[in-house]
């Protein structure tokens, strides 16, 4: 790779499981064909374009960031939507907005190797369906509007869009440490698969159910934050 090629890199806090693949396959089947190429999250840094070369102190700020942080609650409950500003779904974060909120703005701290600004102002969620047809949107609102989850977040990870445009676990930060925990590599020929670290679920089962720029437009950027 050149000294002036990038990537495309975001940051996120990862829905574990069971809910993180509960909520892939629920937007796989509301026609989201992006579903599987996505693994459940709460966006920290949207996907954002970086020089490769930048990689090993952007994964020292990261570490730096969690370092700081602690372990805090995270609730899901009942959907909400970007509509018709932009057309999203979302699972709503109705705990933890704060926490969300404090660590976003750190990782793109001013003075840090992932400054930028955001087209949106930022509002933590875990989106369920994005640019499908209204009905489907409809759809994906009424059948979630239920969707109850919770956990303690532990962490927060890296992940690499590829050409693909399927996002891969780089990397994992895990709170109150000076180093990430390795991701595991997902099984050859899938790298779709949800990442799995962001806490411990709570006993409450889920419903049935230079500097950086902005990405490139080859792969669909997200609508919202």
């Amino acid at each position: 790779m050149g000294t002036g090629a990038t990537v495309t890199l975001g940051v996120s806090l990862a829905v574990p499981e069971p809910y993180g693949t509960v909520l892939q396959e629920r937007r796989a089947s509301f026609g989201d064909t992006a579903a599987h190429g996505i693994p459940t999250h709460i966006t920290l840094l949207p996907p954002t374009e970086v020089r490769a070369a930048a990689r090993p102190a952007i994964e020292a700020h990261l570490a730096r960031v969690a370092l700081g942080g602690r372990p805090f609650t995270v609730r899901l409950s009942g959907t909400g939507t970007f509509r018709p500003l932009s057309p999203v779904v979302f699972v709503q974060v109705v705990e933890g907005v704060l926490e969300c909120s404090r660590l976003q703005e750190q990782v793109r701290d001013p003075q840090g190797p992932l400054a930028r600004e955001l087209a949106f102002p930022y509002h933590p969620h875990v989106t369920v369906a994005h640019g499908i047809d209204d009905a489907a949107m409809d759809r994906a609102d009424a059948e979630l509007s239920g969707f109850e989850a919770s956990w303690t977040a532990t962490g927060f990870a890296l992940y690499l869009q590829g050409e693909d445009c399927v996002w891969r676990l780089q990397r994992e930060f895990a709170f109150g440490r000076s180093e990430g925990v390795p991701s595991v590599p997902p099984a050859a020929g899938t790298g779709t698969g949800p990442a799995t670290l962001g806490g411990t679920p709570h006993t409450s089962a889920p419903a049935s159910a230079a500097g950086p720029a902005s990405v490139p437009h080859t792969c669909r950027p997200p609508a919202t934050l």
